[in-house]
């Protein structure tokens, strides 16, 4: 069983360290324009110590995004342009030989950074794909006989394009469930639209100066990790993740057909870090209903599997976990 937790003591802790994810939003704001669930969802996955698969079309600042996050942390940032003839040992690194010592020297890859962009991810074969999945999962890296750790924080920020799918190499499903979170990004409305052409044309970008230490993202990681999740939302995450596996138990016999595999339980713990974050963000010591339905598209959309009828009737993850959501009873 969990410790008794004290809320009002953990409330005034997270209210100390409000200012973190404030200092972070001001800071994508003076570079970005509009994008606040991109933005969000980054710091859901900083505080969670998960990383977070981007879905959107060329030029939406998928980029730019993950870039300003790395500068104003101060942290190690790295990007590695994914394409076809791409191998793992430009991705973790290698060892070279040298002639001035006589011996295999190891030069390290990309991977050793903060924060890494994995552009295009599926541009990449499937060996270097899993190199990097397999950094992403253990956090180390194995060079020759010498395994090293990777650096702390550290998230990856992988990026695919939903247009162009030729000479693309999907991601199997069971690597995209090494993501945090799925985030499907659309485009600007008008006036973000027109704020974006003037910042681009009569204005010089601001820079960017570190806000945030490195050591006080790990300070407030830990603060998350004590954030109270109630028993009955413990079952509605639950609830939620066996509807996706067993639909004609929870009443919605017609996804039956729809749904080839359901969430794993990977899902079920993604589902409650990601809530805790959310709460976080929030200002709250603990996690309420809202916070669990306000991250489930993002954790859930990439592990759920749809069958060919689904395909052929134009039905998305995202019509599924609605209907999920609609059907389960909230606490």
């Amino acid at each position: 069983m969990n410790e008794p937790v004290n809320i009002r003591e953990l409330n005034d802790l997270i209210a100390s360290k409000s200012n973190f994810s404030n200092m972070i939003r001001n800071g994508m704001d003076r570079r970005i324009v509009g994008q606040k669930h991109l933005v969000d969802s980054l710091l859901i996955a900083l505080l969670c110590n998960g990383h977070v698969l981007l879905e959107g079309v060329p030029g939406l600042a998928k980029t730019l995004a993950i870039k300003t996050l790395a500068q104003l942390v101060a942290a190690k940032y790295s990007r590695i342009q994914f394409t076809p003839d791409l191998l793992p040992a430009d991705v973790i690194g290698t060892l070279i030989y040298s002639v001035k010592n006589e011996s295999f020297e190891v030069k390290k890859g990309p991977i050793f950074a903060n924060f890494v962009l994995a552009d295009e991810i599926n541009r990449a074969p499937a060996k270097v794909q899993s190199a990097l999945l397999e950094a992403m999962q253990e956090r180390q890296v194995t060079i020759g006989d010498t395994t090293f750790p990777l650096d702390s924080p550290f998230l990856v920020m992988a990026t695919q394009n939903p247009i162009e799918q030729e000479g693309t190499y999907p991601l199997p499903e069971a690597q995209t469930d090494r993501f945090l979170l799925k985030v499907v990004i659309g485009y600007p409305d008008k006036e973000e639209e027109k704020r974006i052409i003037r910042q681009n044309i009569y204005g010089t970008p601001e820079p960017v100066t570190p806000a945030v230490d490195p050591k006080e993202i790990l300070e407030v990681q830990k603060i998350v990790e004590k954030i109270y999740i109630d028993e009955k939302i413990e079952n509605y995450i639950v609830d939620i993740v066996f509807a996706t596996r067993e639909p004609s138990k929870y009443g919605l016999a017609d996804l039956q057909s729809i749904i080839s595999y359901g969430a794993s339980p990977r899902a079920s713990i993604s589902l409650a870090k990601a809530a805790r974050a959310y709460a976080f963000l929030r200002g709250r010591g603990y996690v309420i209903p809202e916070d669990v339905r306000a991250v489930c598209h993002d954790v859930m959309r990439h592990r759920i599997g749809l069958t060919y009828e689904a395909e052929a009737n134009n039905i998305s993850a995202d019509e599924v976990i609605n209907n999920v959501i609609d059907k389960i009873a909230v606490p």
